[in-house]
């Protein structure tokens, strides 16, 4: 999946895939990870945010998405 780059102390790039409606973040720290089920505008907020990291952990991270580790 194409991510873009964010400017985050957390997050280091985000992708969606619209057909799918799977969210995928890349870690500064480690890991890249696969949210299954996020909205179109859950992604779009979390792109527009002020703060990707705040916005990431009110807003998926808490909602409980269910997820899986791919690198």
């Amino acid at each position: 999946m194409n991510r873009t780059p964010v400017s985050s102390s957390n997050i280091g790039s985000v992708g969606y895939d619209l057909s799918t409606q799977i969210l995928e973040v890349e870690f500064l720290h480690g890991g890249i990870y696969q949210y299954s089920r996020v909205p179109s505008s859950i992604y779009a907020n979390l792109m527009a945010a002020n703060s990707h990291g705040s916005y990431f952990d009110q807003h998926v991270k808490k909602a409980s998405y269910s997820y899986r580790k791919v690198g």
